[in-house]
């Protein structure tokens, strides 16, 4: 057995809907935490467009999960009520299942992946958590914007979005790549990002950090009326 890690996307259209599940970003701390085998969770938000800004969108909200193994994640996603209640009210929603090939740093005081691959051959999933320093608000997110054009204009990112805990505080991105060499190539390209990267080591912007990679599993649902992954899927 090894670690699964979990991300769930939701996506609401009603306004009744929208507003439960921006209560639930507070009402659903109880029931998570009674998930037996729940290792570790997130309830998330997300920013408008893409969630690469400080405005929150009240449509997309997404919750992270890390579980003892594979088989254990599917069957609680099926059968815990918790999750039902989100899959009953949602438009549209999509699980990633992961394995983790790296992580560093720390989130909530925790490390919640453990590592089991240590490298990914085919596609890759990357996850940065940071909570960002009060005082450094206006600069990060100033910053935000070119970087975001930046990774839009990739063609190699299949999928891409900002979620956080806390808004403009806590911002996590997640994005899934055709491989380690492209999600390189972008991240050391010079431009917006790489100065970012610079800016956030010199400043030391960050309370809290943390870096992983995932090999992709599976996933279920849709996004957008497709899986995010078909793109990995050999033309017939």
């Amino acid at each position: 057995m090894s670690q699964t890690t979990t991300i769930t996307f939701f996506r609401f259209e009603r306004w009744r809907d929208r507003a439960w599940a921006l209560a639930m970003m507070g009402a659903a701390r109880l029931a998570m935490a009674r998930v037996p085998d729940l290792e570790f969770w997130k309830l998330c938000g997300s920013g408008t467009g893409e969630g690469f800004t400080p405005v929150p969108n009240t449509a997309v909200y997404a919750i992270l999960c890390t579980w003892p193994d594979a088989d254990t994640a599917r069957n609680r996603l099926r059968s815990e009520r918790i999750f039902a209640r989100y899959w009953a009210r949602a438009t549209e929603h999509w699980t990633i299942y992961l394995s983790t090939a790296s992580a560093r740093g720390a989130w909530s005081g925790q490390q919640p992946f453990l590592p089991e691959t240590g490298s990914v051959s085919g596609p890759i999933a990357a996850l940065t958590r940071a909570t960002i320093k009060p005082r450094i608000l206006p600069r990060f997110w100033g910053r935000v914007p070119d970087i975001s054009r930046m990774i839009g204009s990739d063609p190699n990112v299949m999928f891409k979005i900002g979620i956080g805990e806390v808004p403009w505080l806590h911002q996590v991105t997640f994005s899934i790549w055709p491989g380690a060499q492209e999600m390189a190539a972008f991240a050391r390209t010079n431009g917006p990002h790489a100065e970012a990267i610079k800016a956030v080591r010199d400043g030391a912007w960050f309370r809290e950090e943390l870096y992983a990679r995932f090999s992709i599993l599976d996933d279920s649902g849709t996004w957008g009326g497709v899986s995010p992954l078909s793109r990995l899927e050999p033309a017939p």
